[in-house]
């Protein structure tokens, strides 16, 4: 994030031992059912003799003024198989400016590939669509609203994998209608050692997760700084085993932050609420919330007896995209926005605050925020 063109010589690449996963689970197990798996390799064209990301005007991807460049293959894996949807393809260069990249929007358009069987990928900048005003992290600004609402973020770019595919490659059992509840994360693999010994003529590449994302400001904010690393290592399945991070799900730490800087009572524990927002979507019979919007549960061939609580971004693909979208999203009566998936104009922090202060379980927003 924050990356400008100001952010010479080098400016920002994707990392080349590094594997970029988007993992989608269709079951409600908290297992991957799919996984669509991003690795890049970068290279320089003249790095003997040129300090600089490029030489002169770069018009297109293959220009010979483009010095350093990226390219990645992507593999989708189903039911333990895998297979590589693109090789080789390029990266959108990083924007240096207007004077190397007058035309970056064309950089953009090359840089967006379909994909067989429908869909399309891309790989580069994008302008950051977090609406964040990152002063909240001064002690909720101290008790003093008057600078609020700055987007810190805006106007600069962010390193950024997009995918686009058809539901049915989504769905448990390839149907969307039967089947509309997925849920989603991202993880982020490192290459580690190698491991070789004397009877193996081969080397094994050992990868390590060190990354992983699902719903917005849980690994921020839910998850205690002691336990960060840990919850950045598990899968989604593995949630339930560790209960330091579970009870903070239960007895969440932002309610009682609130209540000490402006005085709003923390509602009473445990947040069983929160608690379905996170852990197992939205439904009558998963908790408080009397609303069935996006578990596992709701899908027609789910395996009931495997759902398991886990962290995980839901959305129910069967809810129709809203003309006119709420950036309160569910909580405004939007039933396409956060927390059922996460549109880039959905203000998450706003939703966030307003369902750790209650909100999503009485159905009222909270005047006082």
């Amino acid at each position: 994030p924050f990356e400008e063109p100001n952010g010479g010589p080098n400016f920002y690449a994707f990392g080349d031992d590094l594997r970029y996963n988007i993992k989608v689970d269709n079951t409600g197990d908290g297992v991957a059912d799919v996984t669509y798996s991003w690795r890049f390799r970068g290279s320089y064209r003249d790095d003997a003799n040129q300090f600089l990301y490029n030489t002169g005007q770069v018009t297109s991807l293959n220009d010979p003024d483009l010095n350093f460049r990226q390219v990645y293959d992507l593999v989708v894996t189903t039911g333990g198989k895998s297979r590589t949807l693109l090789s080789g393809v390029p990266a959108a260069p990083s924007r240096t400016g207007q004077a190397s990249m007058p035309d970056y929007a064309a950089l953009r358009k090359q840089a967006t590939f379909g994909l067989p069987g429908g869909g399309r990928t891309y790989a580069g900048q994008a302008e950051d669509p977090f609406f964040a005003d990152l002063r909240v992290f001064d002690l909720l600004y101290g008790g003093d609203l008057s600078e609020r609402g700055q987007d810190t973020l805006a106007g600069y770019n962010v390193n950024t994998i997009a995918i686009q595919v058809p539901k049915k490659q989504l769905a448990l059992k390839g149907n969307s209608t039967r089947n509309p509840v997925i849920g989603v994360w991202s993880t982020t693999e490192r290459g580690g050692v190698t491991v070789k010994d004397s009877r193996d003529k081969g080397t094994t590449k050992q990868w390590k997760q060190v990354s992983r994302l699902g719903n917005p400001l849980v690994n921020e904010v839910v998850v205690p700084l002691k336990f960060k690393d840990a919850f950045n290592t598990l899968n989604p399945s593995q949630d339930r085993t560790v209960q330091p991070v579970v009870d903070k799900v239960y007895d969440p730490i932002l309610p009682k932050l609130i209540q000490q800087v402006y005085g709003v009572p923390a509602p009473k524990t445990p947040r069983n609420d929160l608690a379905e927002i996170y852990l197992t979507g939205i439904c009558k019979a998963c908790g408080p919330i009397k609303a069935d919007l996006n578990a596992h549960r709701l899908n027609k061939d789910a395996p009931l007896k495997k759902i398991v609580p886990a962290e995980e971004l839901r959305l129910n693909m069967a809810v129709p995209p809203t003309a006119r979208p709420q950036r309160l999203g569910v909580l405004a009566g939007d039933l396409a926005g956060f927390p059922n998936g996460r549109r880039l104009a959905d203000d998450v922090i706003d939703i966030s605050l307003q369902a750790v202060e209650g909100a999503a379980q009485t159905g009222v927003l909270v005047p006082a925020l």
